[in-house]
């Protein structure tokens, strides 16, 4: 067994207030000289998970399809999740019921994203713990396995990168964007984690910040772009008290489709739902598509289906509100649907932490795309995930729901 090395814990850094536009630029350069190597990490001993929430569910999914075994899961509600069918044939531990051998010689993957990293791997680390990773950097280095790409690290920014992210700070609606996008790229460049006061990570509200649930309408048209198994849907009439004027559910995975078929049979009568079995991209034709990966089934060039591929304009939809979540596809996604965006203006709501893109050339697009338009973001969940970008067009700011 290869030994184990003396590990840095995660770097932390606090800060008293948000940043302006002017401290956000010091702050970038700092990100951008700092000298920091993160990389993913294989699995090069036992390894057991910490964490058997929904992310602990997917990591063993994971890690099943890529064909790399779990010694044991550890959680301090052992007791009562040993017995849910979802961990059968998985031993589950309390956190002091590991051996302090097993400390020493395994490595952990932290499988949480609900709450801060640093202050879990710290006080893991205070238990004996001598090798501990978040979960999304292991799967980071087996990408050619499974597709799954939420532990990618931002190489050193080039030039033209330190430009497109002032540029983007820049253009931020409100010094809130900026700390988010700030502490998103200290976790991707630097594996830092930054928190800055007054700029909570918010579990609950992605897609329906206060900003975005302000403004809908008994009337609004939602397109969910990715609707996995129509979870997002489900809140969107949660927010808008059942009504609606249109929903288009767009989901291509056939065992997410069979999902989102069933959870929207019970929706509020008068409620128009379209569910659209499509890929899509920035043209359409076909594409390799890995499947049957929940919520991480996309386009890859790893996967065995050949599926059919279609744009949004093509889909002719009429959207008051546009969601996209596409496991790092919105840029290619939004490219072709410019004719929708300019003829409807909705609001919209994107995921950006799926690949470097949401570093700065997808809010750039966005502000270039989208004239009049104010941009937001904000952070959902910790260890660089969660990051979601708001379009507001500023013809609807100040408008209230009846």
């Amino acid at each position: 067994m290869p030994a184990v090395t003396e590990r840095r814990l995660t770097a932390t850094r606090g800060f008293d207030r948000l940043p302006d536009a002017v401290q956000a630029q010091s702050l970038l350069r700092e990100i951008a000289t700092a000298q920091a190597d993160p990389r993913p990490r294989p699995v090069d001993r036992k390894l057991a998970l910490y964490g058997a929430g929904d992310m602990g569910r997917m990591a063993r999914a994971h890690l099943e399809h890529i064909g790399v075994p779990i010694a044991f899961v550890v959680d301090q509600q052992a007791d009562r999740l040993r017995e849910m069918p979802d961990w059968q044939g998985i031993t589950l531990l309390t956190p002091d019921a590991v051996p302090d051998a097993a400390k020493r010689d395994m490595l952990l993957a932290v499988c949480v994203a609900t709450a801060p990293y640093a202050p879990l791997e710290s006080s893991l680390s205070a238990e004996g713990w001598a090798d501990i990773v978040p979960f999304y950097d292991i799967a980071e280095a087996y990408r050619d396995r499974h597709p799954l790409s939420n532990g990618w690290v931002a190489n050193p920014f080039s030039p033209e990168d330190e430009a497109g992210i002032a540029a983007a700070l820049d253009h931020w609606a409100d010094d809130l964007s900026r700390a988010h996008h700030l502490q998103f790229l200290a976790w991707r460049r630097l594996r830092a984690e930054w928190r800055f006061a007054g700029a909570p990570v918010t579990l609950d509200d992605r897609y329906f910040i206060p900003e975005m649930r302000q403004l809908l309408t008994a009337t609004e048209a939602f397109a969910d772009i990715g609707a996995y198994h129509g979870g997002v849907i489900h809140r969107f009439l949660e927010v808008t008290g059942g009504r609606c004027g249109r929903i288009w559910a767009v989901e291509p995975d056939p065992v997410n489709l069979a999902r989102l078929e069933e959870n929207l049979t019970g929706l509020p009568e008068g409620v128009p739902v379209e569910i659209i079995p499509a890929v899509v991209a920035s043209e359409a034709g076909s594409a390799r598509f890995a499947g049957g990966l929940g919520y991480a089934s996309q386009i890859s060039g790893i996967g065995t289906d050949n599926l059919p591929v279609t744009t949004i304009d093509r889909l002719g939809l009429s959207p008051s509100f546009l969601k996209l979540h596409l496991e790092g596809g919105e840029l290619a996604a939004l490219q072709e649907a410019t004719e929708t965006l300019k003829r409807c203006r909705p609001l919209v709501a994107l995921t950006s932490y799926h690949n470097d893109l949401g570093l700065w050339r997808l809010p750039l697009w966005l502000r270039e795309t989208l004239p009049d338009y104010q941009l937001l973001m904000r952070l959902h969940s910790w260890v660089g995930t969660g990051a979601v970008i708001y379009a507001i067009p500023e013809e609807r700011l100040g408008a209230e729901a009846p």
